[in-house]
């Protein structure tokens, strides 16, 4: 164990620094990754949903500022507390924002096909309001039982599981961005891990995201002004979001979100599966920051996001508030306290002043995804090193069904875009050309739980401990039949033959148990035999 991760007491009179240098470097990369996200999040509110404008950045964006200053703030809070009580100089707070899965799931399933029902965007925006109303409370009360699940759950599963949203839905869409502007993207790509992986010191340390910005901006720009225009850049966008310029602050938007309970039915489909998605997530990313030497209370963790999501939402905000992976990255880049924090104010700035119409005209966005490859690089790297060696067949299986997830969401946005969709087709034409599209559908619904489930079951009989893998096939069957996993929506009966076969795996590996021979000499890393790390806060 690491000098980081031992329990110490606090010397007399120690005060955490609430900014170190490496502050710096987090904070234009954590800062980025926001800043990426709301481009993104505005994007989807202006020219998918048709937002109007003083909607978006009267309403939403000043609500979305509050709650991620808000949940920022939180954890740099946490943090400082964690480095007062252990007098350790080198805690780092947890990520956070709003959720991306989350974000595209309320546009696309939830507010976009009401939004076309009604014909108005502004029930779409109260069907969204409603569904994070709705979330904030699963995430609450998921709160006080995450603990006990984390303590049961082999790290190779929580750490596999999380490797496979990084690979599939954090690496993959900013490396095709990349390779779409290569001249932009590879060349912003190689300052970056020159600098974190290499250790290259650009220009007097200045911070390596900071400089790919704005290399990747002079390129862009040096292309529009050279008739060569590569990355999107032009004057007349830059005029237009002049325009969006202005003071909004949040306002109270109770009645819109009890507006949005007309379409329950349609939202308890999947705020409910989500808030489990979200409570494994949490629970896996405060797992991840646990490797890196930095407890923090699950219970805790779960409960704030809830509640800062509610807050969110009752002022206007239709996008959940989550805990980010990525804390092991901030770490290495040298952030602690105050680069949180630091991006909560940020966040204010760009969301209540208008910033964001500006900086979507100024910034190009290939120019910031190198950022997102990095830390799904570096996440789904810590899955393998922070394990046994011997794990690894069950990370890689905890992996596939992400992978599954992945290319089932390309399969459906294709044909969507065509006019058309799977069923249409048909799934007889589409496996004749090699696309299994309902293995996709089985095997990739309720990925993070399918993967985490996996995960434990491989890790289990791997340690030859067959009772354990036996009960993680039993919760299994279990999830899978009333929907959390395995399918695309809750109820009783849902993929039944899948349930079926978990009850089947269970039976094989109570029988094994029986006839295997004894277990290897070295222990599982379970949370329970990983007690000291947790408890070194």
């Amino acid at each position: 164990m690491s000098a980081s991760t031992t329990p110490t007491a606090a010397p007399p009179g120690f005060t955490p620094k609430l900014w170190v240098p490496g502050d710096w470097n987090a904070f234009f990369g954590f800062g980025t990754n926001i800043l990426v996200n709301m481009l993104v999040l505005t994007g989807l509110l202006r020219f998918v949903l048709k937002m109007p404008d003083e909607l978006v950045f009267g309403r939403i964006l000043p609500a979305v500022g509050l709650m991620m200053a808000l949940s920022t703030g939180y954890y740099a809070w946490l943090a400082y507390r964690l480095a007062r009580r252990t007098g350790r100089s080198d805690v780092c707070a947890l990520p956070s924002g709003i959720s991306v899965p989350h974000m595209f799931v309320v546009v696309f399933v939830i507010m976009l096909p009401i939004a076309l029902k009604t014909g108005d965007p502004v029930r779409g925006w109260e069907a969204g309001l409603t569904w994070v109303f709705v979330q904030s409370f699963v995430l609450m009360a998921g709160g006080f039982v995450a603990p006990v699940i984390r303590r049961i759950t082999p790290r190779a599963a929580l750490l596999g599981t999380l490797a496979g949203v990084s690979v599939a839905f954090i690496s993959v869409r900013p490396a095709l961005e990349m390779f779409m502007t290569p001249v932009i993207g590879v060349v912003c790509f190689a300052i970056i891990v020159a600098s974190w992986f290499g250790g290259v010191r650009w220009f007097k340390g200045v911070p390596a995201g900071l400089v790919a910005i704005v290399v990747g901006s002079a390129i862009a720009w040096g292309s529009t002004f050279t008739g060569h225009a590569v990355g999107g850049m032009s004057l007349a966008k830059l005029g237009d979001a002049v325009a969006n310029f202005g003071f909004a602050v949040p306002l109270p938007a109770f009645n819109h979100v009890f507006s949005g309970f007309e379409f329950l039915g349609v939202i308890l489909v999947t705020a409910i599966p989500f808030g489990i998605y979200d409570l494994v997530e949490a629970m896996d990313n405060v797992e991840s920051a646990a490797v890196g030497g930095d407890s923090y209370p699950t219970t805790r963790v779960l409960t704030a996001d809830g509640v800062i999501s509610l807050v969110g939402c009752l002022m206007g905000n239709p996008f959940i508030n989550a805990v980010y992976i990525g804390h092991p990255g901030w770490k290495a880049m040298g952030g602690r306290i105050g680069y949180s924090a630091a991006v909560g104010a940020m966040v204010i700035v760009l969301s209540w002043f208008g910033v964001i119409a500006l900086l979507m005209a100024l910034v190009p966005v290939v120019a910031i995804s190198p950022i997102l490859l990095y830390i799904g690089m570096l996440i789904g790297a810590q899955a393998f090193q922070e394990t046994p060696k011997v794990h690894a067949p069950a990370i890689v299986l905890a992996l596939v069904p992400h992978l599954a997830a992945w290319g089932k969401l390309q399969i459906d946005n294709a044909l969507g875009a065509a006019g058309t969709s799977a069923a249409a087709v048909g799934l007889d034409k589409l496996g004749q050309v090699g696309v299994l599209y309902e293995g996709l559908a089985v095997l990739g619904g309720g990925a993070i739980l399918g993967g985490l489930v996996l995960g434990a079951i491989a890790t289990f009989i791997i340690d030859r401990k067959w009772t354990r893998a036996a009960a993680f096939a039993g919760a299994g069957a279990l999830l899978t039949f009333f929907g959390f996993m395995h399918g695309e929506a809750i109820g009783i009966g849902q993929s039944p033959g899948v349930a079926l076969a978990y009850l089947g795996v269970g039976a094989v590996l109570l029988a094994a148990g029986r006839m295997a021979a004894p277990a290897p000499a070295a222990g599982s890393a379970v949370g329970g035999d990983i007690t000291p790390l947790h408890e070194a806060a």
